[in-house]
C-alpha cells in the first residue's frame, strides 16, 4: 500500500524549520535535516526541500497567523553556511512520479501565496535575509517574501537555473513573480533565467531581483534594524492567540475519512468521492469573546481546517478519484449566523484570520484537478460561504419541490453579503462575478436577494445552479451524469476544467496556476527533462541532457 501523506503536523514534530519569537518580530530559520526526506532514495542536501519540508512551512505560516497574531514581521533565514536554499531536491524530482511532481509544485505554490499575502491580509510582512547561494526554488521561497535582503559578498547570489541545468521551469511561480511582482525587464529576466550562476551584489538590486544588498559585516545588524522599522510602521490588529490542536480524523480501510464536521465517502471502483460538509450543531457565539474562548473548536475555523485537510488528503493520496461530489447538510440560517458574527467583527484579528482562511481554502478547491459537482439537496445548508461551493463546481444540480418520503427541509440557497467580495478567486473576482462575466449587473441585482432562502425555481431563474430536477428524475439523472463524467479522460478533464474555471482577468495568481503550471505539466512529461537521457536524470553526472531539438 502506498504511503499516506499526512498534511497535519505541529512544532514538536518539525525537522526542518525552527521559529524564535521576540515580540513583534519572529525569526524563521530553514535548517533542513538531510536525512529527513518524505521518501527514501535521496538526501536533502544544501537546504533543498521536498513536500515534507513544505508541509512544515505551511503549518508555520498558518500558526503564525492564529497562534502568534502579535507578530508583525517574519525574518526568513538559513541555518546553513554559504547557502540560503538550493530549491527543490533534484533527486526527489528525478525519481518522483509525474503526478507527485505536479501536486508538489501546486502545494508549494499555495504555501508561497499564503505568506506572500500575509502582509496585506494579516499585517505580517516576510523578509528574506539571504546569505549564500539562493537558487531555483530557494529564490522562489525568497521571492514570495515582500522584502528581499542579500549579502554583498563573493558567494551570495540569486538564480533561477532550472532551464539551463534541468530543462524544466521554476516550479513555484518564479518566472511570474520575476516579471509581475518584481517587474524585472523582460530582456534582463531572460538573461537571468538562462544563467546558471545567477546574479549578485549591486546588479541584483539594479535588476530589481532583490530590494537591497548589505555588507556581510553588518548584515545581521541591518536585518534587525529593518525588521524593527517595519514592525514600528505596522498598525496590525493583535490579541491573544489561539492554539491549533490536532484535527479529529479517522481514515477507514476503504479510504473514507471522517472528521467532526466533514465526511468523505470514497468509491474507488467508480473513482469518485462524496464530500459532505455539516452545518453547525450549536448557535453562533454571542460575541467575539465567546468565539475566542472556543479556540480552534469554533465552528467556522474547525470546518475550514477539516475541509482543507480533506482536499489535500484526496489530492495526494486518492489521485484516481477524479470526480468529487460536494454536499452539505444542516440549517442554513444557523450557518449564516456564524458567518455574520465574523463579518460584523471583521476588524477583530481572529475574525479577520478566519475569513481570509476560508478564502484560501476555497482557492485550494478552485485549483484542484478534479471534476467538481455540487448537489443542492433537501436538508442542505448552502448559505454564505458554503454557497460558494455551488459556483466553485463545474456543475451544480438542485432538488425541486418535495420528494416522496423525504422529510428534510426543502432545498434552498441563501446569499449573504459575504458572497459579494469576501472570498475572491485567484482572478480577483468573486465566484458570482466570474460566473456572470457578461452580465455583472445581474450580480449586483442579486444583492436584493440577500437573506432570502431561494428554492429551486427561483435559484434557476437567477442562474445560480446548472439544472433543477424533481423526484422523478433526480436519482437516475444524477447517476448518469456522474458515471459519464467519471468515464472521461482525466487529462482532458483537467485541461478543460482549468480553462473554464478562470474566466475574466489574468492575474499573477492565475498565471502561476494556469499558464505556468500547464507548461510545467507538459515539460514534466517530456524526454528532454525526464527521459532516460534527460536533464533531470543526468543532473550531477557531468553530462548534459540529450535533447530532441524540435521546437513544438
Amino acid at each position: 500500500m502506498a504511503k499516506v501523506i499526512d498534511f497535519q503536523t505541529d512544532p514538536s514534530n518539525y525537522r526542518h524549520w525552527s521559529v524564535a519569537y521576540d515580540g513583534p518580530v519572529a525569526t524563521l530559520t530553514m535548517d533542513v535535516d538531510e536525512d529527513g526526506g518524505l521518501f527514501d532514495g535521496y538526501q536533502l542536501k544544501l537546504n533543498s526541500y521536498d513536500l515534507g519540508v513544505d508541509i512544515e512551512l505551511n503549518d508555520i505560516v498558518q500558526r503564525m497567523r492564529f497562534e502568534h497574531p502579535d507578530v508583525k514581521v517574519v525574518v526568513m533565514q538559513s541555518g546553513k553556511d554559504k547557502v540560503f536554499c538550493a530549491g527543490a531536491n533534484i533527486r526527489m524530482l528525478g525519481g518522483a512520479a509525474h503526478s507527485h511532481k505536479v501536486n508538489f509544485c501546486k502545494f508549494t505554490n499555495e504555501t508561497r501565496n499564503a505568506y506572500e499575502a500575509a502582509e496585506e491580509e494579516s499585517g505580517q510582512k516576510y523578509i528574506a535575509a539571504i546569505k549564500g547561494a539562493c537558487a531555483g526554488g530557494g529564490y522562489e521561497l525568497a521571492l514570495a517574501c515582500n522584502h528581499l535582503m542579500l549579502v554583498d559578498d563573493a558567494t551570495s547570489s540569486v538564480s533561477l537555473p532550472e532551464v539551463p541545468l534541468l530543462a524544466v521551469l521554476p516550479g513555484t511561480g518564479g518566472l511570474t513573480r520575476v516579471t509581475d511582482k518584481r517587474m524585472v525587464r523582460r530582456d534582463l529576466a531572460d538573461v537571468f533565467c538562462a544563467t546558471e550562476e545567477g546574479v549578485k551584489g549591486k546588479r541584483a538590486v539594479e535588476w530589481r531581483l532583490v530590494d537591497e544588498v548589505v555588507p556581510n559585516s553588518r548584515f545581521d545588524e541591518i536585518v534587525a534594524e529593518r525588521a524593527a522599522e517595519f514592525a514600528a510602521a505596522s498598525d496590525k490588529a493583535t490579541g491573544e492567540g489561539i492554539t491549533l490542536g490536532p484535527l479529529s480524523r479517522t481514515i477507514a480501510e476503504d479510504g473514507s475519512v471522517t472528521y467532526s464536521t466533514v465526511e468523505v465517502a470514497l468509491d474507488r471502483v467508480a473513482r469518485t468521492a462524496v464530500i459532505t460538509l455539516n452545518g453547525p450543531e450549536a448557535d453562533a457565539p454571542a460575541d467575539m469573546s465567546e468565539l475566542h474562548g472556543q479556540g480552534d473548536q469554533a465552528y467556522m475555523l474547525r470546518l475550514a481546517r477539516e475541509f482543507e485537510d480533506a482536499i489535500l488528503h484526496l489530492r495526494l493520496n486518492e489521485m484516481k478519484c477524479g470526480l468529487w461530489t460536494l454536499r452539505t447538510q444542516g440549517d442554513p440560517a444557523a450557518l449564516a449566523a456564524h458567518e455574520a458574527l465574523l463579518r460584523d467583527n471583521a476588524d477583530h484579528w481572529l475574525a479577520n484570520e478566519i475569513r481570509h482562511y476560508w478564502k484560501r481554502v476555497l482557492k485550494r478547491l478552485d485549483v484542484t484537478s478534479r471534476s467538481l459537482v455540487t448537489l443542492v439537496e433537501h436538508g442542505s445548508c448552502f448559505a454564505g460561504v458554503l454557497a460558494e461551493l455551488i459556483w466553485a463546481a463545474d456543475r451544480s444540480y438542485m432538488m425541486e419541490d418535495e420528494f416522496e418520503g423525504d422529510n428534510r427541509p426543502i432545498a434552498t440557497i441563501t446569499l449573504t453579503p459575504d458572497n459579494f467580495g469576501t472570498y475572491p478567486m485567484g482572478n480577483g473576482l468573486t465566484r458570482l462575478h466570474t460566473r456572470f462575466l457578461a452580465t455583472s449587473e445581474a450580480v449586483d441585482a442579486m444583492q436584493e436577494q440577500i437573506g432570502d432562502a431561494m428554492e429551486a425555481e427561483e435559484a434557476e431563474e437567477h442562474g445560480l445552479v446548472t439544472m433543477i430536477m424533481d423526484d422523478i428524475d433526480w436519482d437516475d439523472e444524477i447517476r448518469i451524469i456522474l458515471e459519464e463524467r467519471a468515464s472521461f479522460s482525466p487529462d482532458a478533464m483537467t485541461g478543460m476544467e482549468a480553462n473554464l474555471r478562470f474566466a475574466g482577468p489574468e492575474t499573477m495568481e492565475t498565471r502561476i496556476f494556469g499558464r505556468l503550471t500547464a507548461w510545467q505539466n507538459w515539460i514534466f512529461n517530456r524526454p528532454n527533462a525526464v527521459g532516460e537521457n534527460g536533464a533531470l536524470q543526468r543532473y550531477g553526472s557531468g553530462i548534459r541532457g540529450d535533447y530532441n531539438m524540435e521546437r513544438v
